[in-house]
């Protein structure tokens, strides 16, 4: 059966279309930078490769476009809508509702959509997505898949937070952690690399948003971001953390709303607070070019991830492989090479050389006498996605 995986990020929308169980690509394709004058449309199947620039407002109308290029007489990979058994989504926050792949009901949909104040720039696409999936192929099987799912192992003494016992237990207030997916798929791929019984494994997963998790044994057990998306690394347009002081200060001293510091920390934050830019690409030129402001921020991204290494390395008392994932971790070799630089005490050499090569496949960058394997792994969240939904369709 055919299977197709649609993945709404913060101004992004990946999807794939899989023939299942066989695990075989169909098409591909990702929208880049929506809502920018520049976004990008990249599609490829066996017969047909497509980019373009052009304008995307919004998630809506740019899943529209992708179901125009699949039904398309001459460069389409579909004659009908019907062909799809499965449009799998990818949903952020699940909250305490959702701790496994779902089938999407109205009930479901409700409850995402009561979901979307923890995850603004996620939940209310990754919901329009269904919404619009729901109307151009009425006949298949909608299913969810969560972010937070595989952040269910965190033990309680990493997931509460040291405020009154009440907003725990009466208003489910933790951490949830986010990413699960991607976390997922590669520490997975890690595992059978390193080949061995029991693994300490940190996953680093750096895109618009970005992430990392403590992996012992196959189970998170901890992970940068918490109640929403917002906390833990510098991302493209969200802080990371701050101290929460300065959202009073900013409320008492300066006026502000907190709509529009909430605004402020998600959505101009980040690298583009920082930069004026939140692709790193543009940060990253601007750079080479001298932009002291881009240098810094640069800095800045890398010291607060090896902060969590150091960290992460503690509470599992030690460390076989650290994974770069994603659209930065897996193409930037500079980030790659300023988070390892100065970490020999924790064990992890950076070979310079293989650090600058590319592959699509799962690389080890590290010196061959190394202690702790570092990777590059490519993530593959929509193969994720589709094995999951079509799981729980056999299952139903």
């Amino acid at each position: 059966m055919q299977v197709l995986v649609l993945n709404s990020g913060s101004s992004s929308l990946k999807f794939q279309l899989f023939l299942m169980p066989e695990e075989q690509i169909i098409c591909s394709g990702q929208i880049e930078r929506i809502g920018f004058k520049d976004t990008i449309f990249k599609f490829k199947s066996s017969e047909t490769s497509i980019e373009k620039i052009t304008s995307i407002t919004n998630h809506k109308e740019g899943l529209k476009i992708v179901a125009d290029q699949l039904l398309n007489k001459k460069t389409g990979v579909i004659k009908s809508p019907n062909d799809i058994s499965i449009v799998g989504h990818r949903v952020v926050h699940g909250g305490k509702h959702f701790s496994s792949t779902t089938v999407i009901t109205e009930e479901v949909k409700n409850k995402i959509k009561a979901l979307s104040s923890l995850a603004p720039l996620h939940n209310p696409p990754n919901l329009e997505g269904i919404e619009v999936a729901e109307t151009i192929f009425p006949n298949s099987k909608q299913v969810a898949v969560f972010d937070t799912a595989f952040h269910q192992s965190i033990p309680k003494h990493a997931y509460k937070y040291a405020i009154p016992n009440e907003y725990l237990d009466k208003h489910n207030i933790r951490l949830y952690g986010f990413h699960g997916t991607s976390h997922k798929y590669v520490s997975e791929k890690t595992i059978d690399f390193l080949d061995k019984d029991h693994s300490k494994i940190i996953t680093i997963h750096l895109g618009n948003g970005c992430s990392m998790t403590a992996i012992k044994d196959g189970k998170s057990i901890d992970h940068t971001l918490g109640f929403s998306p917002v906390s833990g690394l510098i991302m493209g347009t969200r802080s990371g953390d701050i101290d929460p002081a300065i959202i009073f200060h900013l409320a008492e001293r300066h006026g502000l709303e907190l709509k529009d510091i909430n605004n402020m920390l998600q959505k101009k934050s980040g690298m583009l607070g920082l930069t004026g830019y939140s692709d790193l690409r543009d940060i990253q030129k601007a750079a080479e070019n001298g932009d002291e402001n881009c240098i810094l921020a640069l800095d800045m991204n890398a010291y607060r991830i090896k902060k969590y290494i150091g960290s992460y390395t503690a509470i599992m008392n030690g460390l076989d492989a650290i994974v770069f994932t994603a659209g930065i971790g897996e193409n930037s070799a500079k980030i790659r090479q300023l988070v390892c630089t100065d970490m020999s005490y924790l064990g992890i050499d950076l070979d310079s050389e293989k650090n600058e090569i590319r592959s699509e496949s799962i690389r080890a960058i590290n010196k061959t006498n190394g202690k702790v394997q570092i990777l590059v792994i490519p993530t593959n969240e929509e193969l994720e996605i589709a094995k999951q939904a079509l799981s729980l369709f056999q299952l139903n």
